[in-house]
């Protein structure tokens, strides 16, 4: 909620520089006071490229896709890249008993049926919307899309990298690729305005990214498909937030689809257990 908001005040290029800023400086002290154990091998320096590339492109179009379309349409397509990164991890050799299996794809179809509030699904079939809304939720779509496809990435190779090296490893490379590329190039052109406004947001989002990483990448250490899935909660989360905080009301789809994410965590959590 806080990316979505501060992406519609600022845009999406000074919203990235901003929280990939805020990230660093907390990654900071608590790197000069754990460190970072042994160097890594040229395997994972392939990982640490790759989670840093992948999430700040996939950060980046995810606060486009955000700064043109309405929440709605986007979270429930953002919403898919835990799917896509336990896709991707069993895919790569992680072994799931069937009934570990199924639950996940249980708790995802939960959470992309809480994302999913009724003016996105008549956004998609285009029922109340002109042609200019409908090419605007073309492009939402898209641009989310491509988010979640990096973020699937992210998720995986995050969590090679939680399992492989120590925690502080996990969230580095995104912070150091998001300043390099993207916050020194912006403060260089006077181009990393944040106002006033928007600074609650980009402060949030930045510490928030980087705690979540890391609660992730400590979880993937017991199945990276599972935490994937787990992970991609926020969605959910957002929606209940928005109930206790702002007042508003969910859907009977999306109620449904809370009932389903908790019973599914519930049976995920015995089965495991």
């Amino acid at each position: 909620m806080s990316s979505s908001r501060g992406a519609k005040l600022i845009g999406a290029w000074p919203m990235l520089g901003g929280v990939m800023l805020v990230g660093f400086a907390v990654c900071l002290p608590v790197i000069a006071a754990t460190g970072l154990g042994p160097n890594p091998t040229t395997g994972q320096i392939g990982l640490l490229v790759a989670a840093g590339i992948s999430n700040i492109v996939g950060l980046l179009f995810a606060y486009a896709a955000l700064r043109v379309g309405k929440v709605a349409v986007v979270a429930p397509i953002l919403s898919t890249e835990g799917a896509l990164g336990a896709l991707i991890a069993i895919l790569a050799g992680e072994a799931l008993a069937a009934g570990t299996a199924i639950l996940l794809a249980i708790i995802a179809a939960g959470v992309m049926l809480t994302a999913a509030e009724t003016e996105a699904v008549e956004a998609t079939i285009g029922a109340l919307e002109g042609p200019d809304q409908r090419a605007i939720t073309l492009r939402a779509a898209l641009l989310a899309t491509a988010a979640a496809l990096f973020f699937g990435v992210n998720l995986y190779v995050t969590g090679r990298i939680g399992v492989e090296l120590p925690i502080a490893w996990a969230v580095i490379p995104a912070r150091l690729a998001g300043v390099t590329l993207v916050a020194l190039p912006l403060l260089a052109t006077s181009r990393l305005t944040v106002t006033r406004e928007a600074l609650p947001f980009v402060v949030t989002a930045g510490v928030l990214e980087v705690v979540g990483l890391a609660a992730f990448a400590l979880g993937a250490r017991g199945s990276i498909a599972i935490a994937s899935v787990i992970a991609s909660q926020f969605a959910a989360i957002a929606a209940l937030v928005s109930v206790a905080l702002f007042d508003e009301r969910l859907a009977r789809h999306q109620l449904a689809g809370v009932t389903i994410i908790a019973s599914g965590v519930a049976l995920l959590t015995a089965l495991q257990a």
